[in-house]
């Protein structure tokens, strides 16, 4: 009955079906390894990103390679600002605003410098392509509390002077001609004395699992239906080719068609009766009883 699942149509269909289920379980696997990687995030956030600040010395090999898993770390730094070195980061979008993010070098006490972020600016009204007003960092010794965050790649595009592309910490400590600690940079949390005006503070990020899980279930299920609607095609077109054969043998033995195949056959309409006679047939039944 299902012979015909070996001719050439019915391999193609089903190549086409295994193609079309394997690009679906490619496409769920993806989805699956992206929310791996979002809960690995979470777990650093709501692992690190509030818990009690550690020393510059326990940080100092993170500052020069940074371990994935420390990231969102607190570490109290102690020092000063280095004003002159201090640029603004473009194209750095928040909350789906257009603006700038403020870096400044901050000089430890220890000798080394790191790079502190300060936080974020809106777009200028006044001079397009810079905010209207840079905050300045507070002078003197001071303490950072900052978060630990990765440096970012080179971008294939330049800056105006006093701006950066993008916070690529080799670039920006060629641009200042002094070392800097290019493993990591810090994402201010807190400053002590306080600034009374102050760049925008970041958000926390989110804590969300987001869409990935349901996304990764809808793939899998489309690589299944697409074997089930193959399987429902063959069963039809065996039905069919049982129903054609049916008919034929009646044919043959000149015989009425099966039942199968006659109640899959049309029947020819009845013509309904007329519950009134037309006003002719009424005249003609007073004509005939007249004897006319």
């Amino acid at each position: 009955m299902y012979r015909f699942l070996f001719s050439s149509k019915w391999l193609g269909y089903l190549l086409l079906a295994a193609i079309f289920a394997a690009g679906c379980v490619f496409l769920g696997r993806w989805q699956m390894d992206r929310r791996a990687e979002t809960l690995a995030e979470i777990q650093r956030v709501t692992s690190n990103y509030s818990a009690t600040p550690i020393s510059f010395n326990d940080a100092r090999d993170d500052f020069r390679q940074l371990n994935p898993d420390n990231e969102w770390t607190q570490v109290e730094l102690r020092g000063s600002y280095d004003v002159t070195g201090q640029r603004i980061v473009r194209n750095r979008p928040l909350n789906g605003q257009p603006g700038y993010e403020v870096v400044v070098p901050f000089k430890l006490v220890s000798g080394e410098t790191v790079v502190i972020d300060r936080g974020w600016l809106p777009i200028g009204n006044n001079n397009p392509g810079r905010p209207d007003s840079i905050p300045a960092p507070p002078s003197g010794q001071i303490t950072a509390v900052v978060r630990l965050k990765h440096g970012e790649p080179a971008l294939q595009r330049g800056a105006p002077d006093g701006q950066l592309a993008s916070i690529d910490l080799p670039a920006y400590s060629a641009q200042l001609g002094y070392p800097l600690m290019t493993g990591a940079y810090g994402q201010l949390a807190s400053e002590t004395p306080p600034s009374a005006d102050m760049p925008q503070p970041f958000p926390m990020p989110s804590v969300e699992e987001g869409t990935h899980l349901s996304y990764s279930l809808q793939w899998f299920a489309f690589g299944i239906l697409m074997f089930v609607g193959f399987g429902y095609a063959a069963r039809q077109q065996a039905r069919n080719a049982a129903i054609d054969a049916e008919d034929a043998e009646a044919a043959a033995a000149g015989g009425a068609p099966s039942d199968a195949s006659a109640g899959a056959r049309r029947r020819p309409p009845v013509a309904r009766k007329r519950k009134h006679p037309t006003a002719e047939e009424e005249e003609d039944a007073i004509l005939d009883a007249q004897g006319y």
